[in-house]
Parts: structure tokens; sequence; C-alpha cells
């Protein structure tokens, strides 16, 4: 009789772990969401890496520290950028540079003039100061 009466006390106690909701399978979730999650979560931490790397370029830091003079810029675009970019930015062998600083980043900016990674714009880079100029000048384009 005693075993009778200690029965559903020990169910209380010691239930089935696969009654357990969060074990079960139909409340997990699916595969795809999952999958989806970690693409995204890859990406989240590629950009961060890309980031990182950007920044920690000295010469990308010391231009991002100082100010720039769009009036200076507007020289040095002059000298090195109208002649495939036009006097205005508007454009010839070189795209059309208005609002560009809204396309891109300023490290963006910088890459792209120090790299030459995009023929035929050659591989050029001013002191840290004339590249401030320069973005600074960028910006009001």
């Amino acid at each position: 009789m005693a075993s009778c009466l200690a029965a559903p006390f020990l169910q209380v106690f010691f239930k089935n772990p696969l009654d357990n909701p969060i074990s079960r399978t139909d409340t997990a979730l699916p595969k795809g969401v999952i999958t989806t999650l970690v693409i995204l979560l890859i990406a989240l931490l590629a950009s961060i890496a890309v980031y990182l790397y950007r920044h920690s370029d000295p010469y990308i830091r010391d231009v991002l520290t100082l100010s720039g003079n769009p009036d200076q810029g507007q020289v040095i675009f002059q000298l090195n950028c109208a002649v495939c970019h036009g006097l205005n930015g508007d454009g010839l062998v070189g795209p059309n540079l208005h609002h560009v600083a809204a396309r891109k980043s300023k490290i963006g900016l910088i890459h792209q003039v120090i790299s030459g990674d995009t023929p035929p714009m050659p591989q050029f880079q001013p002191s840290p100061q004339a590249m401030a100029d320069l973005l600074e000048y960028l910006e009001e384009l």
C-alpha cells in the first residue's frame, strides 16, 4: 500500500526528462533560422575585423585625427585629381565625385586614394594633413 501512495509523490520529483518542454524538439528553432543567425554572426564578425584592420593603419589613424582645410583640399584636388575627375569633380575619365562623402566613409575614401586598386586611378599617398584637407574638400562636393 505504501508503494501505491509513494508513486504519485515520486512522479512529482522524478519526471521523465523528455516531458521537459525545453528539451522537446518541437519547440526548437528551425535549422533555417539557426543557419541564418550563424551567417549573420559571421558577417558581423567579418565587418568588425575589417573595421579594426583599417583603423590599425597608422596613416589612416593620423589622417582621421587631423582637421582638414577645404580650401587647401581644393588646391590638392586641382593639382592631383582634376585631370581625371574634372575641375569641379564632375567626372571625365574618373567618376563624378559630387556627394562622394555620402557614398563612401572617410576610411573608404582614404583607401581609394592611397591604394591604386581601381585602375586607371594611380596610387597616391599625400601627407596626412594633405589627405585630411582633401577629405574636407570632398565632403563639400
